[in-house]
């Protein structure tokens, strides 16, 4: 009897084990496009002009109006591009936004401030202190781990990323 059970938990643990993975499979339509309205907390991916999926979305712990310096905690609005895709990031996945553009950095030395940098579309926080706390962010987006493995999977580099207030 306790063979038996043994086989039963090696099986269990190795199915359960085999799905626990964050990079997942997609392949349908291309995402061309990112749409993400700061004032109602929602990111859409686009197929030309048709919604594929809509998630719920934390910003900045700023979040009303455009960033223009480092540490502000305000989220950037404007159009970007997806730069870069880091596999190993401290938020579980994370997509990097091309901010800050030429514009943006003008606009901050004028203010003679820097404008910051490392803006990312990334999993949920991994400290206690932010968890279950709204727009917790220094100005990244964030949506739940589970959310980002999709968005991951879905969105390539080089896809356009209009940030709207």
């Amino acid at each position: 009897m306790r063979a038996i059970f043994n086989i039963i938990l090696v099986l269990v643990l190795a199915l359960g084990l085999s799905s626990c993975t964050k990079f997942r499979n997609y392949n349908g339509p291309e995402v061309t496009r990112i749409v993400i309205h700061k004032s109602q907390r929602q990111l859409f991916l686009l197929h030309n002009e048709t919604i594929l999926e809509t998630y719920d979305i934390d910003l900045g712990f700023a979040p009303v109006g455009d960033k223009k310096i480092e540490g502000d905690g305000k989220t950037p609005e404007g159009r970007y591009t997806i730069d870069r895709r880091n596999p190993n990031s401290t938020y579980h996945l994370s997509l990097g936004i091309s901010y800050p553009d030429e514009n943006d950095i003008a606009e901050a030395k004028a203010l003679g401030e820097e404008p910051g940098g490392e803006i990312f579309i990334h999993g949920g926080p991994t400290l206690f202190r932010d968890r279950n706390r709204k727009d917790w962010t220094w100005g990244c987006i964030s949506v739940t781990n589970r959310e980002m493995e999709t968005i991951y999977a879905m969105v390539q580099e080089e896809t356009i990323i209009d940030i709207l207030p």
